[in-house]
């Protein structure tokens, strides 16, 4: 496979290192920095150095972006129209939804197919063995390339920006358990209670993660107003050990709207919501629309 990369810092040189070893070659690398280190980084790649895109693109059998995500869809487009016919274009960028789809658009005029690449985790982490996700035309055939590559991937049925839409959903329940975990242990290790916190959530353990998600959220509808209580407290038991509760002052305002919502909807006769994780979403999307 001949690859074309454009942007060649730390996502773009370590891909570009899992490709060279193995057995791809690099016919071109498009960077804006060109100074002696960089010159120096693409010819250990056994590349030649560009400073935009242009026609020298038609030499590869695949483009791939690696830039900065919030000049993604500028550089797709100086790009697409060089791709050669049968080629493809893998945007392993941080670009929002609406630029993959707008991208996705311009390369479908072209009829060049436009894959959104997900990087799933920390490059720092695990290099090229992050995993990957795909979504887009020709996105099965991208993952299998990078699969060959040692790059754990997997293709997604759905539109370019997809996959970037999943990564930012993860991220919402990744870096919140983050930081939940970061002000909890904090709390717990101020008191002298971390080895007995782990013990007592030890339970949590046993039940797999989408299973224990599931019953927070049909759970939550039924019971927000006295756990509202207990959040308050916990606040409470936070402030008197002398820290700032950041994480748990948003914990007490989710709760606080969803108990706000059932007591509404009690006045007003209309609480009826059946036990299944969809009707409970279905319920407490309202509630969280902007107003």
């Amino acid at each position: 496979m001949k690859i074309a990369l454009i942007g060649c810092g730390e996502v773009g040189d370590c891909y570009a290192q899992a490709w060279l070893e193995g057995g791809h070659s690099i016919v071109g690398i498009c960077e804006l920095r060109q100074d002696a280190e960089m010159q120096a980084r693409v010819r250990a790649h056994g590349s030649t150095l560009h400073s935009e895109p242009g026609p020298w693109l038609a030499q590869a059998d695949i483009v791939v972006s690696a830039v900065f995500g919030h000049s993604a869809l500028a550089v797709a487009r100086q790009a697409l129209p060089h791709v050669r016919q049968g080629g493809s274009y893998a945007d392993f960028t941080t670009a929002s939804s609406a630029d993959m789809r707008a991208g996705a658009e311009d390369a479908a005029r072209l009829g060049v197919p436009f894959i959104d690449v997900a990087i799933m985790g920390a490059i720092a982490l695990l290099g090229a063995r992050t995993p990957l996700l795909c979504a887009g035309v020709g996105a099965e055939s991208v993952a299998e390339f990078t699969r060959t590559c040692g790059a754990p991937a997997q293709a997604i049925d759905g539109e370019a920006g997809d996959a970037v839409r999943l990564k930012l959903l993860r991220s919402i329940m990744t870096k919140g358990m983050e930081s939940l975990a970061v002000e909890c242990m904090v709390a717990a290790e101020s008191m002298g209670l971390r080895a007995s916190l782990y013990e007592v959530l030890s339970d949590m353990d046993r039940t797999p993660l989408t299973t224990f998600i599931d019953s927070f959220v049909r759970s939550h509808v039924l019971h927000a107003p006295r756990r509202l209580a207990e959040v308050r407290e916990a606040r409470e038991q936070l402030v008197q050990a002398g820290l700032q509760p950041l994480v748990l002052d948003g914990v007490e305002r989710l709760f606080a709207r969803t108990a706000q919502g059932i007591a509404a909807a009690r006045e007003a006769g209309t609480f009826d919501v059946a036990d299944s994780v969809s009707a409970k979403l279905a319920w407490l999307t309202p509630l969280a629309r902007q107003t």
